[in-house]
């Protein structure tokens, strides 16, 4: 008997569909959906129907899931609410019972890293699954039609969590990119005052607090904590929850960012697990790579904490955390001290591939603390992004229009374009130029008062200008010929960095 056939044994008048490309929508649930659905056609459509002989009945709805699948998408609903119809709805594998949401979920998603609340994440197997739905009521002399569209996603449109935040348009978004809670190292203290390892979500609610647009919460090697963050999303529907991860080896930290598949972190002397393989498997799943902390001593007091990575192509690399606020709070607030991560940065821009400079708590209690660097959204990393979604943050992260905020300030701002008589290009861009041809330099700054912005080409100071000259500074510059870092950062009174921008690479002909 073939697997439509068994279905229909077993469930009367439902029927399985294999979707068409033209399949029409159904209406809006009346439930609200606790995520949304993917826009595409479902894989699959099972209905059926249901009549007062299936009052307070147990009714199971097969359906095959094919190998391969790494997340499994359903969206569920029927007619005749207005006459008191009710099905709740569930979820069987081969294994047992994935979960229960009766009626308050109108779609829910299961993968191996997370699943909607009500629902247990863990892999996909194929074979034959279940729909459980329970009829606490139907009238006599209804009939109720149900549908369950059904979506089997691959990588790498299985690797977000998709999330309904306010989207502001194109703009600068503030955000923290690396955080730690109770499902790695993270710890606070409890009721009591005895510490105990940190609940992810007072994380959250710090950041929100601090008026962060969006976070990634980035635990040691480690999953688990995405779950949390499917969960927690509908609360924090101004706040971007971004699936993110610490690579944490011997010879070096680096975060992975948008991806929720599990990855092999275990990198060894001529092992086939390296830091380039890493870094492709993540770009495939549509994520990016970002090296922490590169400038940290790595010994017994912190192994591997420091950049030590051998056979590495800093291609492969995205971004570079150049701020990090653990470091900045253990040198006094200072983050352009012996542990920067500015000259590594430098050096790997250097090359001939863009890489974006970024900032980090790196926090690991959850609530605030008194120190400039460490607590939440401090450093904060600001993106100019064309929307508040994962694909707009990480697409503007790569892109490079990017500044690092020390303090957290909220008001602050720094932009920098550049512009010839023939091109211009804003950070994280590349201008090519004639020798001799002018250019100019137009900088946008907000600050701290008494502060004073600097133009760098490289590491050498090649303008100044004290902030009380207002916002918008346009300023003529000369450079010799070659390639030339330009970049601008932005000093306090006693000389602390306060911002600090990404660069513009410009090609001047010889």
């Amino acid at each position: 008997m073939t697997l439509f056939a068994t279905a229909r044994a077993i469930i009367g008048a439902a029927t399985i569909i294999v979707a068409p490309a033209t399949l029409a929508p159904t209406p809006l649930f009346a439930q609200v959906a606790p995520a949304p659905i993917p826009t595409r056609p479902p894989d699959r459509v099972i209905q059926g129907a249901i009549t007062r002989a299936d009052h307070q009945s147990y009714k199971d709805a097969p359906f095959e899931v094919p190998t391969g699948t790494m997340r499994l998408v359903v969206a569920f609903d029927y007619d005749t609410r207005d006459q008191k119809t009710v099905i709740d709805l569930g979820l069987r594998d081969q294994h047992g019972f994935r979960g229960a949401s009766g009626g308050n979920k109108a779609s829910f998603t299961i993968a191996e890293s997370d699943a909607t609340p009500s629902y247990l994440p863990g892999r996909i197997d194929p074979g034959i699954w279940h729909l459980s739905l329970a009829v606490p009521n139907i009238r006599t002399g209804v009939t109720a039609h149900w549908t369950a569209k059904i979506w089997f996603l691959k990588a790498p449109e299985a690797s977000s969590l998709p999330a309904t935040v306010i989207d502001r348009g194109p703009g600068w978004y503030r955000g923290d990119l690396h955080l730690h809670t109770a499902h790695s190292d993270g710890s606070c203290e409890s009721q009591s005052g005895k510490r105990v390892p940190c609940p992810l979500f007072l994380t959250l609610e710090t950041a929100a607090a601090r008026g962060l647009d969006f976070v990634a919460v980035t635990e040691h090697n480690t999953i688990s904590h995405l779950n949390a963050l499917r969960e927690d999303q509908p609360y924090f529907d101004r706040m971007l929850l971004i699936p993110g991860r610490e690579i944490t080896t011997f010879y070096g930290h680096f975060n992975i960012f948008g991806v929720t598949e599990p990855i092999d972190y275990r990198i060894v002397p001529n092992g086939t697990v390296t830091f380039n393989s890493i870094a492709d498997r993540v770009h495939k799943l549509g994520g990016i790579v970002s090296i922490n902390h590169p400038a940290l001593p790595s010994g017994e007091a912190c192994m591997g904490c420091g950049w030590t990575m051998a056979g590495v192509d800093l291609a492969r690399a995205d971004a570079i955390e150049v701020a990090n606020g653990g470091t900045i709070a253990a040198l006094g607030g200072r983050a352009d001290g012996p542990w920067s991560g500015i000259p590594f940065w430098l050096d790997a821009l250097a090359g001939s591939h863009p890489v974006t400079a970024i900032g980090g708590s790196d926090n690991h209690e959850g609530t605030a603390r008194k120190e400039i660097g460490g607590t939440v959204g401090r450093p904060t990393t600001v993106v100019y992004a064309d929307g508040l979604s994962q694909a707009h943050i990480l697409t503007g992260i790569a892109r490079g229009r990017v500044f690092v905020d020390i303090a957290g300030d909220r008001q602050s701002l720094l932009d920098l374009h550049l512009r010839s008589s023939n091109a211009s290009a804003s950070m994280g861009g590349l201008l090519r130029r004639r020798a001799g041809e002018p250019l100019v330099a137009l900088i946008d700054a907000k600050a701290s008062p008494g502060s004073r912005v600097e133009l760098l080409a490289g590491k050498d100071i090649v303008v100044t200008r004290a902030l009380t000259e207002g916002p918008h500074v346009e300023v003529p510059i000369d450079l010799p010929p070659g390639r030339a870092i330009v970049r601008i950062v932005v000093r306090a009174v006693d000389d602390r960095l306060l911002l600090l921008g990404n660069a513009i690479r410009v090609d001047t002909a010889r």
